[in-house]
């Protein structure tokens, strides 16, 4: 695979969690992370398109992790660009431990987006030339397992600081993942680690709002579906289904 780009990292003692792995908010940080510095790469930085009132957006995505690293773990994190259509950008991801050996897949379904005014616009030709793209795919989505079940009871509510927004001012995906995570009870976040994560997010939440995260856990085997919504109207702002594995010590 010639059309990728890496970035090695080293894991630090603040991105673990109790049991000595990396956290999933570190995996999808690492993730973000590697994405903007690809950005970088081409000259095109998120701060310059920012300058502009222009960024990227997720839109959907999904993570698989065989296992996560550990404390002082070296990984490699690669990514590339699958496919384009007019207005986004499909991004997949690889992560692999000191022996070459995949640990992680990833892939993100982007939008380039107007920040002003709240749309999409059209991809700069520059920036698919500089990119380019390759045909494969590191993960299939599965948008089916997002849309089965209902929204489930009631598990937490969080209101949005200005620490939970970005420079696009909504809240990042990142922190979802997060209010996802303080949702679930912490004797089962004790026994389990989270497998599969397939997401999709609908609205902006943004400073004020008050997410509702809603689990329904009737799925069996450990599968669960979150909705979260806005809890003054009920407009739904993302919703995910996860698979969760026992951890082995």
């Amino acid at each position: 695979m010639n059309d990728f780009f890496k970035r090695d990292y080293n894991l630090r003692y603040f991105e673990m969690n109790k049991h000595g792995m990396a956290s999933p908010v570190t995996i999808l940080t690492l993730l973000e992370e590697t994405a903007a510095d690809h950005c970088l790469n081409i000259g095109y930085s998120l701060y310059d398109l920012e300058k502009q009132n222009i960024g990227w957006v997720l839109t959907s995505g999904v993570i698989e992790m065989t296992r996560y690293p550990k404390y002082k773990e070296n990984i490699t994190v690669l990514t590339w660009l699958s496919k384009y259509t007019l207005v986004r950008g499909y991004r997949e991801n690889l992560i692999l431990d000191e022996d070459e050996n995949i640990i992680g897949k990833a892939k993100g379904r982007w939008v380039f987006y107007d920040i002003q005014n709240r749309k999409p616009i059209p991809i700069f030709d520059d920036i698919i030339q500089k990119w380019k793209f390759n045909l494969k795919s590191a993960i299939e989505e599965n948008p089916e397992l997002i849309n089965q079940g209902g929204e489930g009871d009631l598990k937490n509510e969080f209101c949005i600081y200005r620490s939970d927004i970005d420079s696009y001012k909504h809240v990042s995906n990142i922190r979802y993942l997060h209010f996802l995570l303080e949702s679930l009870p912490e004797d089962f976040l004790d026994k389990y680690f989270l497998k599969t994560i397939n997401a999709k997010f609908f609205s902006e939440a943004k400073f004020g709002d008050k997410i509702q995260v809603y689990i329904d856990d009737n799925l069996g085997n450990n599968n669960f579906l979150h909705t979260m919504k806005n809890n003054a109207d009920n407009k739904k702002f993302a919703r995910a289904h996860t698979q969760w594995e026992n951890i082995v010590s």
